[in-house]
């Protein structure tokens, strides 16, 4: 008895898979995979629902994204129904698939698509009883993202995967997405990307008017945020730190020529380089970003520093030659030298007249001549050297008046002095226009009809 019970069971579940054999068998049966469901009626409706694993990159340089998911389609066939056999659902191996006809779906935008084969071929089948299928394939795609990088680092994509019919166009097939608008896709909570975050997503159908006819198209469009704290510490501090860095320049002394010019030239090439890099893993785009605008705003600020210095240095080197005061001042000197020396000439010949007045008349009482008299001579002659000695005296005080303060040292000063408050003051506007225009616009550009993905997760 023990060894009856084993073969009885062995027995049932061969007749059940014999069952199941010949029940496959019938259905396929005078089918013919090379014609649609309902060949002469309408067209066949095909659900879409998704699954995302994973997006793995979204590249600027490539305008491109890849993602891992699981696509699944459904469809009616009615060459395909059971109900009478007994049987729930048929869950057979993807070796069916080949042998009836499924939907000839492809990727409108896609670069590349690959199915997942290990350790074996990634796809299922299930068919109804009523004749609805469902198939399910796990695939990695690659498609298109135009993206607009004006807004970069502050921008936000929309990445579009749709989805078609290659070969049947809407006489055929109609495609639709099967759980609704909120619910026909899901993204894992898992999914992460380093310079992104995956806010949400949106799903539309609509009509692909071609050449060869109207084909009925799918789209998922992903609605992803760049994350700004990486641009934070790389680009947008350190540029600002060197723009900060420049500024010493105004308060060392203006003739540290090779102080001053050193840090001018190394904060400039600084800043080149950082735009450079920058720019190194974006497209060669035509249009201005947000990041050049900062970045372009700093080298202007560096580069202005180092201008001001080539100002301070010309004018601080430059001869002070004040015309108008140096012309009055000699001319004053020269009117008192030509005065004293014509007193001095005429002095000089009073005392020769005075000396024979005295020879002639200079008598004594008595009537005796007496030698002429060098009184007069003599005070003559002091009064000339006072005279003369206050006339010299003057000019002196004149030649020896303190000098001109030297003008072009003191506009050079100023400069540097005014450059400390004034480029700091210039920078904080500019930081703070930049922040407040670029934040309200990268936030006007939210989407609110998109299905955000703390909602399809709570639902």
């Amino acid at each position: 008895m023990t060894t009856a019970e084993p073969a009885s069971s062995g027995l049932v579940f061969t007749g059940e898979s014999a069952n199941v054999s010949r029940l496959i068998e019938s259905l396929m049966k005078g089918y013919d995979k090379r014609l649609r469901p309902n060949y002469k009626g309408n067209p066949v409706e095909v659900g879409i629902t998704m699954h995302i694993l994973s997006i793995s990159s979204i590249s600027e340089v490539n305008m491109d994204f890849t993602l891992d998911f699981y696509f699944r389609q459904h469809w009616h066939d009615e060459r395909l129904t059971f109900e009478n056999s007994g049987e729930d659902e048929l869950c057979i191996s993807n070796e069916m698939l080949d042998k009836i006809w499924w939907p000839d779906t492809f990727f409108a935008n896609a670069k590349s698509a690959k199915f997942h084969t290990a350790t074996t071929k990634n796809a299922f089948l299930r068919i109804k009883p009523n004749g609805w299928i469902t198939q399910s394939l796990r695939l990695t795609v690659t498609a298109m993202c135009n993206m607009n990088l004006r807004l970069f680092p502050m921008d936000m994509q929309i990445c579009p995967l749709e989805i078609e019919s290659y070969a049947y166009s809407t006489r055929h097939i109609k495609y639709f997405w099967k759980d609704g608008f909120n619910l026909s896709v899901d993204i894992q909570k898992e999914v992460q990307m380093p310079q992104f975050d995956v806010k949400g997503y949106r799903v539309i159908e609509r009509l692909e008017n071609t050449t060869t006819g109207s084909y009925s198209r799918l789209a998922c469009q992903l609605w992803f945020v760049r994350s700004l704290g990486y641009y934070v510490i790389q680009i947008y501090v350190p540029s600002s730190l060197i723009v900060v860095l420049s500024w010493i320049s105004f308060w060392l002394d203006r003739n540290a020529a090779p102080a001053r010019v050193a840090l001018g030239i190394t904060t400039v090439l600084t800043l080149t380089t950082f735009i450079s890099s920058t720019n190194a893993s974006l497209p060669k785009i035509s249009y201005l970003k947000s990041i050049d605008v900062y970045l372009v705003t700093c080298f202007i600020m560096v580069f202005a520093a180092l201008l001001e210095y080539a100002a301070v240095s010309f004018i601080g080197n430059k001869p002070w030659i004040p015309k108008n005061k140096q012309s009055k001042q000699r001319r004053e000197i020269l009117s008192i030298k030509n005065a004293a020396e014509g007193k001095r000439l005429a002095l000089s010949a009073a005392p020769k007249q005075t000396s024979a007045h005295h020879r002639t008349k200079e008598k004594d009482l008595n009537g005796r001549a007496h030698p002429p008299t060098r009184r007069s001579a003599n005070n003559t002659m002091e009064q000339q050297a006072v005279t003369g000695g206050a006339h010299k005296r003057s000019a002196s005080k004149l030649e020896k008046k303190p000098k001109t303060v030297n003008k072009n040292i003191v506009w050079a000063n100023n400069i540097d002095k005014y450059s400390r408050m004034i480029f700091p003051f210039l920078f904080a506007i500019f930081l703070i226009t930049y922040w407040i225009v670029y934040t309200n616009i990268s936030r006007s550009q939210m989407k609110l009809d998109f299905v955000l993905i703390e909602q399809s997760h709570d639902s």
